[in-house]
């Protein structure tokens, strides 16, 4: 027992940025559009799932592994290539990380307005209830990381990822079980020829597992805990670290499209349009098919599904704006000795979402989806840059991949960059 307690004990510290990945991607893309797509399609697009985490995996893969190599985050090696490389994905963050938040955000506001039975909070329309509530979680956020930073939040996430990882494991057991309609109740199918299935199809991918950028704050992660363990994790601990959270939000992807599948597909119930009705149709949804005793399973797996999201993404955009402002502009900008830099962006952040959510609340599907088209077709862009930047001198030899990784990254931008033409020419 002891031996496998310190096993466990271990393990757990060696994992840290690949959780924190797990906790930024496994939110709107898993909890909204998964379901969504298992409540259209059924287990259609299962394999859709397996083939996109395939097509994107190298392009992650570099964050974490550039910094076990370096030392360093890839942001330099963008630096390497040209100070132009650091402007594109400032850029790239600049257009869409208010209305990425506030979408997220306002979703996770939807769901403790639901769980919480506070939608006629002081008789205000659902709206503004859902801003109040938007801004009490940005609030709690805010106090989470400006009073541990990595430390506090590398804890927190580990907490979070486990609760919801047991607690969808067991709704999707439940179901499996207690909800058989599916096999005897198919009503529609995935078709490739139909526009509308392949524009829902590139909005599903465009977010799954997550936009490429995130391959960025993984890799400011793992030098963040570099430098609090003032040491160096080795490739074999940062790749062991990675590869859990990334299968881990495959398979919970997976298990999302199955509890749509089994309670959505075939209903004849239509979907909300905005993401905190949807999370809300989406409870009740549960309650109905699985009774009051499993609503609480389910609830606690989405509630902390968008809040370690809302977390960790709120940490991740004035982390990585910091880094880059430093590199482009050294003498102005000192992000590692001053905190200055990372408080004066998380309020810019923050400010700037709520921004969105009082006065353009009717339009947040519309910037959902402008979030979505600018993801997927900046996904190539990046993966080319982290490609680049993994490949170049910068990177000692022995840390480089080899040849059957760069051919793997030439197979997937081809893939991304035909998706992105498709998807331009599609809309």
């Amino acid at each position: 027992m002891t031996i496998n307690k310190n096993l466990l004990n271990n393990l757990l510290g060696k994992l840290g940025p690949g959780l924190l990945y797990a906790g930024a991607a496994v939110g709107v893309s898993h909890l909204v559009q998964s379901t969504r797509a298992g409540g259209m399609f059924g287990f259609d697009l299962l394999i859709a799932i397996i083939i996109i985490h395939l097509i994107k995996y190298p392009f992650f893969e570099f964050g974490p592994r550039y910094t076990a190599a370096t030392g360093k985050n890839i942001l330099h090696g963008y630096q390497k290539l040209g100070s132009w490389a650091v402007w594109i994905y400032l850029l790239m963050t600049f257009s869409t990380m208010l209305i990425v938040q506030a979408a997220v955000t306002v979703v996770t506001a939807g769901l403790f307005t639901s769980i919480a039975g506070l939608e006629a909070l002081g008789g205000h329309e659902p709206q503004v209830v859902a801003a109040i509530i938007s801004s009490l979680i940005l609030i709690i956020c805010f106090t989470l990381l400006t009073s541990g930073h990595y430390l506090l939040l590398d804890k927190l996430i580990k907490i979070i990822i486990l609760i919801l990882s047991i607690t969808t494991i067991a709704a999707v057991i439940a179901l499996l079980f207690d909800n058989p309609g599916y096999y005897t109740n198919r009503t529609k199918s995935f078709d490739i020829t139909d526009a509308t299935h392949l524009l829902f199809l590139a909005t599903f991918l465009g977010w799954m597992p997550a936009p490429v950028e995130i391959s960025v704050w993984h890799s400011a992660w793992s030098e963040s805990k570099n430098a609090n363990e003032g040491k160096v994790t080795s490739i074999e601990d940062a790749l062991l670290d990675f590869r859990i959270g990334f299968i881990g939000t495959a398979f919970l992807a997976m298990c999302f499209l199955t509890l749509g599948a089994l309670v959505m597909y075939g209903s004849g119930v239509e979907f909300a349009a905005g993401g905190a009705a949807f999370a809300k149709q989406l409870l009740d949804m549960y309650r109905q098919a699985l009774g009051d005793w499993a609503y609480p399973i389910v609830a606690v797996a989405a509630l902390t599904t968008m809040f370690s999201t809302t977390l960790t993404l709120l940490d991740a955009f004035p982390r990585t704006i910091g880094m880059s402002l430093e590199l482009i502009g050294p003498k102005k900008f000192n992000h590692n000795s001053n905190g200055s830099t990372y408080l004066v962006w998380l309020l810019i952040t923050i400010a700037g979402t709520l921004s969105l959510l009082f006065f353009f609340m009717p339009s947040m599907s519309d910037m959902v989806k402008l979030a979505t088209i600018v993801a997927f077709v900046a996904a190539p862009v990046l993966a080319t840059l982290n490609t680049c930047a993994m490949f170049s001198k910068s990177v000692p030899t022995p840390y480089r991949p080899g040849r059957p990784m760069l051919i793997w990254c030439i197979l997937g931008l081809t893939a991304l960059i035909s998706c992105s033409v498709g998807y331009l020419w599609l809309i």
